[in-house]
């Protein structure tokens, strides 16, 4: 017996005011990547005029949702949670390494740890963890 469920997950992303920025990064970052849709804050708010209220966006088909929050929190990103990368060539490795880290913060140096022919581990400048995985 098949089950068809209509649930789909998908990973959201809250920024406080860079929503955009961070999206327009990450899709000149991949081939196959694109901005959805976005839906922004009007003069009545809450958030800021012309912020983003919720954005869909898309990375090798994989689909992401964000926003910028309008309320301050204590929290934000934690390496806990990344995004894992599976890289096809060295070059695009060292791509993804050099272009995420840029601002960021390096948690992994690129490397042979062992589990593969080279990993890296980076959070980014907007706070977004990042595993880069070149298999064996």
């Amino acid at each position: 017996m098949e089950i068809v469920s209509s649930r789909k997950i998908t990973t959201f992303l809250m920024f406080e005011g860079r929503a955009e920025e961070a999206m327009g990064f990450y899709v000149s970052l991949f081939d196959d990547a694109e901005i959805v849709s976005i839906t922004r804050y009007g003069a009545e708010g809450p958030g800021p005029e012309g912020s983003v209220q919720h954005a869909t966006f898309s990375l090798s088909g994989q689909e992401f949702m964000c926003i910028d929050s309008p309320a301050r929190h204590e929290f934000t990103f934690t390496p806990a949670i990344s995004l894992f990368v599976q890289c096809a060539d060295e070059a695009e490795i060292d791509r993804l390494y050099a272009a995420l880290g840029h601002q960021g913060a390096e948690l992994m140096p690129l490397g042979d740890y062992g589990f593969s022919r080279k990993f890296g581990w980076v959070n980014d400048r907007f706070g977004v963890s990042w595993q880069l995985n070149l298999p064996a």
